[in-house]
Parts: structure tokens; C-alpha cells; sequence
């Protein structure tokens, strides 16, 4: 067998998988490698966290604000991970496959950074959070989570992956869910930036049913 045509095959079926992946797996991808990479900056230098987590404090005095994006690709833990990257996996490929590849590329990173901003304004409100750091793609998610409360209603999903309810219903429920949870037991769990996801994704919801009045019919007749 020839090693050099062997080898160029390999090589083009390599390439041909990472080019065939949605864009949702490819965010997926990237925030799991940032995970790893970051966790293993972390444990060498504390110090860099400042430089990746989103902090309302620094925002506000204008510094590091690369991190109201790279906060997005960044969470807490494993368990913080894998919830959010499974969540994204199931709901964003959906909505990928609804609103096409550039739209849905450019919305998630637009509303994640809705989301930032949210928390960040917030923060001027309850002057506790200004020295709070917050990370997590679940800002984005809520929004794809309102583009669907608006497009698709009546979807059946399961909240917490065993509660079934219909979309519009979920998202609101999530989002009080969580809320009170954060309350209650004193999680730090970023809810004005989930809220401002959720805001973020009903308004483009809302623009698109608007602009696409038959194919949003459609949509609803399938998955209603």
C-alpha cells in the first residue's frame, strides 16, 4: 500500500468530519477544550481567572472586557459543564437546524453577550454582585431556549430531563426554578444573565415570526 495516499486519505476524512459538524458541536467543542485549557492554567496561576471570568467591577471601570465573550466558553466545574454543553447539544442543533448555520452562529454569540451586559447592569442595581465573577454558556442557551418560547410554543421538552412540559411553559418555569434555588440555597447562579439571554432570544424570536409568518406555521404544525 502506498503510506503517502494511505496518509492523504486519512488526513481528508479527518478533515471532512470536522467540517461536517454543526455549528452547535463545534461551540461544544470549543467550550470543552477551553475547560480543559483554562483548568489547567488555573491550577498554575489563580491569578489568570481574573482574565477569562466575567467580574461587573472590572466591566464597569472598562477593564478586561474581552471577558464579557470569554466567559461564555468558560465554566465552574465538571458537573456545570456537562449539564450546560448537554443542554446546548439538544436545543441548539434544533434551533441550528430551524434559523441555518451563519444566523444561529452569529445569534449565540450576540446573545450570549446580551446575557454578559445583563449581568453586569444588574450588578450596578444589587451592588453585592459587582465582585462576583460569572461564567457558563447558559445565557445563550436561554436565548435559544426564548427563540423556541416564541417560534415553537407547544414543543414538548422535559425540564430537568424528566419534567415534560411544552416550551413557553419550561422556560419561564426554568428560569423561576433557578431563581428560587439560588435564593433558597444560596447557589451562585447567574440569573440576570439568564434573563437576559431569554429577553434576547424573544425579541429575535419575535423579529423572525414576524418576517417568516408562513414558515413559522409550518414549524408549529410539525413540532406543535
Amino acid at each position: 500500500m502506498d503510506y503517502r495516499k494511505y496518509t492523504r486519505k486519512n488526513l481528508s476524512s479527518k478533515f471532512k468530519f470536522f467540517s461536517n459538524l454543526s455549528v452547535t458541536n463545534w461551540f461544544i467543542l470549543i467550550n470543552v477544550i477551553f475547560f480543559i485549557v483554562v483548568n489547567i492554567l488555573v491550577l498554575n496561576n489563580q491569578n489568570f481567572f481574573e482574565y477569562i471570568a466575567l467580574k461587573s467591577s472590572n466591566i464597569l471601570q472598562g477593564k478586561y472586557l474581552w471577558t464579557l465573550l470569554t466567559s461564555m466558553f468558560m465554566h465552574g466545574s465538571f458537573a456545570h459543564i456537562l449539564v450546560n454543553m448537554v443542554s446546548l447539544m439538544f436545543i441548539g442543533n434544533f434551533v441550528e437546524r430551524i434559523i441555518g448555520r451563519k444566523r444561529f452562529f452569529w445569534f449565540y454569540l450576540v446573545s450570549g453577550l446580551v446575557a454578559s451586559l445583563f449581568f453586569v447592569l444588574f450588578a450596578l442595581v444589587f451592588s453585592s454582585e459587582l465582585n462576583v465573577y460569572a461564567v457558563g454558556a447558559s445565557g445563550a442557551i436561554f436565548a435559544l431556549g426564548g427563540l423556541l418560547m416564541i417560534l415553537t410554543p407547544k414543543l414538548p421538552v422535559l425540564v430537568f430531563f424528566i419534567i415534560p412540559m411544552r416550551m413557553f411553559t419550561a422556560m419561564i418555569f426554568l428560569l423561576a426554578m433557578l431563581w428560587v434555588l439560588s435564593v433558597v440555597a444560596g447557589l451562585p447562579i447567574g440569573n440576570t444573565a439568564h434573563l437576559g439571554g431569554l429577553l434576547s432570544g424573544i425579541v429575535y424570536g419575535l423579529y423572525l415570526k414576524r418576517k417568516y409568518k408562513r414558515k413559522v406555521v409550518m414549524l408549529n404544525r410539525m413540532f406543535g
